[in-house]
């Protein structure tokens, strides 16, 4: 299995652009865009700080992810403006989502948590409209910040997608990234896989495999990538035949840079002399992210214990704290 190939492909393309993610003179405009921002910067967070946990001290990849944290929260001008996104925007749940990735990395601003809590208590914040899965997400990223979360996680939980277990045959792409990220908010990332209660590890078991082979025929990278991450977060994984099929897919599918693009034919084959990039950032930058999330993931997977792989806890029961 080519796993760490990946990975470390991944991070390296990630190191080479890393001024992609740096925050620009917009990143506090009031017509600003969030997504072309924050969010590459958030998910760039969360996916350090998660390949950090999964990986020894001693590990090059593990100080290639610590200098990519310390990069992020630079951009930040180290949590100072978190105070400042939650005064112009008090009711956007997003800077919280952002800061709560780096809350998880020990990054933290004890003085935007103390607003932040204030905030929280409020009708106006409890009552803001949100899709289930992103209210599960924000209740975890109260959680991750030292907040106490305004609402219940089962209760969350049973109003997304993969709660109400559908029949299979109802997966599309939006409900692909619903469900994985249903999966990374009950397990910290895929810090906890016992955060899966008992019948979604069994119902996730038995169609994630069917799910995923579909979606890389279809040369879904991204969904692809995050699926093999669900994989790698679940009590028990899938057939190691399926994970290793997949990963030669997913191998294949690099750039020589290292990219992997969201999806579509790759238009560079991996080989030794990496070439120029043949994608836009936009278009490789969340998948290419992916894939050594995934990839951290299964290398985490594979070493734990049998019986921590095995364990799930009881339905109704959420992330741990």
């Amino acid at each position: 299995m080519r796993v760490r190939e990946v990975e470390e492909s991944a991070l390296d393309w990630v190191w080479t652009h890393r001024d992609r993610f740096a925050l620009g003179d917009d990143a506090l405009a009031a017509d600003g865009q969030v997504n072309r921002t924050w969010k590459p910067l958030g998910e760039l967070t969360q996916v350090c700080a998660s390949v950090s946990r999964c990986t020894p001290p001693g590990d090059p990849l593990h100080t290639r992810v610590s200098e990519l944290l310390d990069f992020a929260w630079q951009q930040t001008r180290r949590g100072e403006l978190f105070p400042l996104m939650q005064s112009l925007e008090p009711f956007a749940t997003y800077p919280l989502e952002v800061y709560a990735a780096f809350a998880s990395a020990g990054l933290r601003h004890p003085g935007y948590e103390a607003s932040a809590a204030v905030l929280t208590r409020t009708r106006g914040w409890r009552l803001t409209e949100q899709y289930p899965t992103r209210r599960l997400g924000v209740l975890e990223a109260e959680r991750r910040s030292g907040i106490d979360p305004h609402g219940d996680v089962p209760q969350a939980l049973g109003r997304t997608w993969l709660g109400g277990l559908p029949e299979p045959w109802t997966f599309e792409r939006a409900a692909g990234y619903a469900l994985t990220h249903v999966v990374f908010h009950l397990t910290d990332w895929g810090r906890t896989p016992r955060g899966v209660p008992e019948d979604l590890a069994d119902y996730l078991l038995h169609w994630l495999p069917p799910w995923l082979d579909t979606c890389l025929d279809a040369r879904m990278w991204d969904l692809s990538c995050e699926l093999l991450a669900v994989a790698a977060s679940l009590p028990r994984p899938p057939e190691p035949a399926v994970l290793e099929d997949a990963w030669q897919r997913v191998a294949a599918a690099r750039a020589g840079s290292g990219a992997i693009p969201e999806e579509g034919a790759a238009q560079d084959a991996a080989g030794p002399d990496p070439g120029p990039d043949p994608y836009d950032f936009a278009d490789c930058y969340h998948s290419t992210l992916m894939a050594a999330f995934a990839a951290a993931l299964a290398t985490a997977a594979a070493a734990r214990p049998p019986d921590v792989r095995q364990a799930a806890r009881p339905a109704g029961q959420g992330a741990p704290g």
